[in-house]
């Protein structure tokens, strides 16, 4: 039987890197004078990395941007200037999640009360830091859901981010489960290989900044969970005449693997 449903966060539980992140990222760069800007082509590249200070450290060395009055101050201490830039990046998407912004996507509110309603555990799983995670938790997902959640594992968790799969692998140690109780719930190639690489079936629900990745290793693929008013539209595998991915649908396919 399922026992624990592991959910990734940017782009799973909400469309966070294109309601939040990258606008929050222009805003900080706006606030320090930078007049370089992240937009959406250069954003998707950047995501290929495994967390936000590593994308400004990434960007910084790959694209070499006109810095002005912060170039000595990146030169003398590259990892303090960027989580400064960090920093200010996780006050402005707590303001954007905070006045609502960041809605969950459709199906994830249903869903997890569905699994917990039936004993199933809760976990999240993201390379995201506790600063930006906090306030998702807080003000998208709220108390009611929040209190759902049995364990959560971030960045700062000590271990290597995703695609690596420790993350996984550490909350499948506080969950106290094997990987083949578990289904992962991940939007990009980056969190399936991580969950993959565990041993745990994952579900794939896309978004604009993943679509076109190799989701081939995936049980189902689709554009949302989906609602019973919003029906999911399955991209490759199948939802065996359900109209959104519920707790039910999912113990079917625990006991009949969805075919491929």
């Amino acid at each position: 039987m399922l026992r624990a449903l592991l959910f990734d966060v940017d782009g799973t539980l909400a469309d966070t890197e294109r309601l939040g992140h990258r606008k929050a990222y222009n805003k900080a760069f706006r606030k320090l004078g930078l007049n370089f800007r992240w937009g959406p082509k250069l954003y998707r590249r950047l995501l290929k990395q495994p967390g936000g200070k590593e994308r400004l450290a990434y960007y910084l060395k790959r694209y070499q941007p006109e810095l002005g009055e912060h170039a000595d101050a990146v030169s003398e201490a590259e990892e303090a200037w960027v989580q400064h830039v960090h920093h200010l990046k996780s006050n402005y998407f707590r303001r954007l999640v905070k006045r609502g912004r960041v809605p969950l996507r459709p199906g994830v509110a249903r869903l997890m009360r569905e699994a917990d309603a039936g004993g199933v555990q809760i976990a999240v799983v993201t390379n995201a830091s506790r600063a930006s995670l906090e306030p998702l938790l807080r003000y998208s997902l709220g108390d009611e859901l929040v209190d759902r959640i049995d364990v959560v594992v971030c960045g700062e968790d000590g271990v290597a981010k995703k695609p690596a799969p420790d993350l996984y692998h550490l909350a499948l140690q506080r969950l106290q489960l094997p990987s083949n109780a578990c289904i992962a719930v991940e939007d990009s190639a980056m969190g399936l290989r991580a969950a993959t690489a565990a041993g745990i079936p994952t579900i794939i629900t896309i978004n604009a900044e993943t679509e076109g990745q190799d989701f081939s290793a995936a049980m189902l693929v689709l554009d949302s969970l989906g609602e019973p008013d919003q029906p999911a539209t399955v991209l490759r595998g199948y939802l065996n005449g359900h109209c959104c991915v519920t707790a039910g649908f999912l113990q079917e396919i625990m006991a009949t693997p969805v075919a491929a």
